[in-house]
């Protein structure tokens, strides 16, 4: 019974100690939105695509309409058939790999190809994903970070809005928004793939594009390199990149895995972490349900002070997200609240990837796999060894 109380009160403190800072966060986010930048250098963006998707044609002709005075989109791909037909809109140009280093994954290969066919005016380089639609203002906002000479990249993060919203595309909208919470003022652990920026500048001092020759992961290893470089990743909160996506329940394990997996391989403190505070989260409400089945009248108590906390940032998750993201503000009228009921659902479900992504050495992606590095690998954290293999 002592064992039982010392887990439920662990995972009570810890939950009400991760609520500590995100006053300062959403002041930040609110900041953020309400400030306006002027600056605005030319910019090359880059997509690169794999194949057909979902809503593929809708997203890439948001992309083609961005508020930005001046940029270039390319979309990148290893090879003509990976682009599906009448997906492209007007005055895009496209640039193929067309092989590229053996040990880096397709999309990391698309990158370096299309970074090096850039047109010279563009000072800054920002990447997204194909499955995001993103609304006008989505590059101003990534880019305005870059102002700062101290900020090596900028970043936002994705929100899922699924269309159709079946249960397991709301459980993944659930999973996955945890990790906009990591992300605030000052520097950043990382900077995400589907949304960041990083001056023309930064990148070739960095080294990026060399780091990138050997990674199966364009984002860890970007950040990696920046903070090398002794610069910040800044968070821009309305860049966040929203995706109508849905996901099936053996595609979303497959998908979270990946993402972890990564994690584990370039920034395993990272995913030590989440593991050890998934752990203790589980263990305590496994603890507290315990004994409130044995009848103890405190129980509920103690369950509620592990719940709440985390509840409660769920929600303001939530509402951030919808101050970014007003034009889907039908969309959250109706769904905001699995951010606040399903988050305990959420809760078992990281540790349940995170337990499953402790073990494997190589991940899958579009039909392809790549071998994870190797800790210890004179390549770790910027690149692996091994080859893709279909």
């Amino acid at each position: 019974m002592l064992l039982c109380w010392i887990l439920a009160g662990s995972a009570a403190l810890l939950a009400l100690a991760s609520f500590r800072g995100e006053r300062r966060r959403a002041a930040y986010f609110r900041a953020s939105l309400d400030a306006h930048s002027a600056y605005a250098p030319p910019v090359t963006l880059i997509v690169p695509v794999k194949g057909p998707e979902p809503g593929l044609a809708r997203n890439l002709a948001a992309f083609a309409a961005l508020d930005y005075p001046d940029y270039e989109l390319i979309v990148a791909a290893q090879c003509a058939a990976d682009i599906p037909s009448g997906v492209l809109p007007p005055r895009v140009k496209v640039v193929l790999a067309l092989g590229g280093s053996p040990q880096a994954c397709e999309k990391v290969r698309n990158l370096v190809a299309a970074t090096g066919a850039a047109r010279r005016a563009s000072t800054v380089f920002a990447f997204a994903d194909s499955d995001a639609r993103v609304n006008p203002g989505w590059l101003r906002a990534l880019v305005a970070p870059l102002a700062e000479p101290a900020v090596g990249a900028s970043t936002a993060y994705r929100w899922f809005l699924p269309e159709p919203p079946g249960l397991w595309s709301l459980l993944r909208a659930v999973w996955d928004s945890v990790t906009l919470g990591v992300l605030g003022p000052g520097d950043n652990p990382f900077a995400w793939g589907g949304s960041m920026a990083l001056r023309r500048v930064v990148f070739l001092d960095a080294e990026v594009a060399q780091a990138w020759k050997t990674a199966i992961t364009d984002d860890y290893t970007l950040a990696g390199a920046v903070h090398r470089a002794g610069l910040r990743i800044a968070f821009a909160p309305g860049a966040l990149a929203p995706s109508p996506e849905p996901i099936r329940a053996r595609a979303f394990f497959s998908w979270a895995r990946r993402q972890l997996l990564l994690t584990r391989a370039y920034s395993r403190k990272l995913w030590q972490a989440a593991l050890a505070a998934h752990l203790v989260y589980c263990a305590g409400m496994a603890a507290a349900g315990a004994a409130w089945i044995r009848g103890s009248p405190a129980a509920p108590w103690l369950l509620a002070a592990q719940l709440l906390p985390g509840m409660a940032k769920g929600w303001g998750r939530v509402r951030m997200a919808r101050a970014a993201l007003p034009s889907y503000a039908p969309w959250f009228r109706r769904w905001a609240w699995i951010h606040v009921l399903l988050v305990p659902v959420a809760t078992w479900l990281w540790l349940a990837v995170l337990l499953s992504s402790a073990v494997g050495s190589s991940i899958r992606w579009r039909g392809l796999r790549y071998a994870l590095p190797h800790r210890g690998s004179p390549t770790r954290p910027d690149g692996h060894q091994g080859t893709p293999e279909c």
